[in-house]
């Protein structure tokens, strides 16, 4: 079988308390379900969870999304730090692909989706980045920052995706929302051409736009 392995590495900051943290614990079990209960994608697909501020915690290993009662829920604390996220990210790709290939599955690249509403405070964490991006587990990740996140940093992060919060009104939830729909979107387009045709080839399609979010150009690097 052919799995997607995909992260989503959320700001644990103190700034996130209230709001934030509350609109995305009301948006994971979405996700949850949108993935978990479509057939096509919750065959493809395996779900990891990741909070991030000074230290970096796996909330959820990565497994099948319909094997999963309970989401965890994300905290708010510390402060924002970059780069023990991609540390452990990229530790847990390299585990995961290990163990799914063990298996027998055949592994697309990952997925990462990555929100931070704030400036990290840890000035190495680009060196932990390039080994993540250097790493032949590197993943596509899709950057979203919210808050007081800069749209300079964000477009850093991001090697498929950057979006930057430019409606105060919307919450950050919409953009997990939006990612998990389009992403679902996705993987049944692809899996129904896999279907049809025979072949084996997987094409992530994540939409250009996001709403209440400006797209921020990759260029600008």
């Amino acid at each position: 079988m052919q799995i997607l392995p995909f992260y989503l590495l959320c700001d644990e900051s103190g700034s996130m308390a209230g709001d934030n943290v509350d609109a995305l614990n009301t948006t994971l079990p979405e996700l949850h379900h949108e993935i978990s209960t479509n057939p096509t994608v919750a065959d493809k697909t395996r779900f990891c969870l990741i909070g991030f501020s000074t230290e970096a915690n796996v909330l959820q290993p990565l497994v099948d999304l319909s094997d999963i009662e309970e989401v965890p829920a994300l905290a708010a604390g510390g402060l924002t730090s970059f780069g023990n996220a991609f540390r452990t990210l990229l530790r847990c790709i390299e585990t995961d692909v290990a163990a799914l290939k063990a298996e027998g599955h055949e592994v697309y690249r990952p997925v990462a989706f990555f929100m931070s509403d704030g400036i990290p405070t840890d000035d190495d964490w680009p060196q932990a980045y390039k080994e993540l991006t250097e790493s032949r587990f590197c993943p596509k990740i899709i950057a979203f920052g919210v808050g007081d996140a800069e749209e300079s940093t964000i477009a850093q992060v991001a090697n498929f995706r950057a979006f930057i919060q430019q409606d105060s009104n919307v919450s950050p939830a919409a953009a997990l929302r939006e990612f998990a729909s389009s992403l679902t979107r996705s993987i049944v387009r692809s899996a129904s051409s896999i279907a049809a045709d025979g072949g084996s080839d997987f094409t992530l399609s994540v939409e250009e736009t996001v709403p209440g979010f400006a797209t921020v150009s990759l260029d600008k690097l």
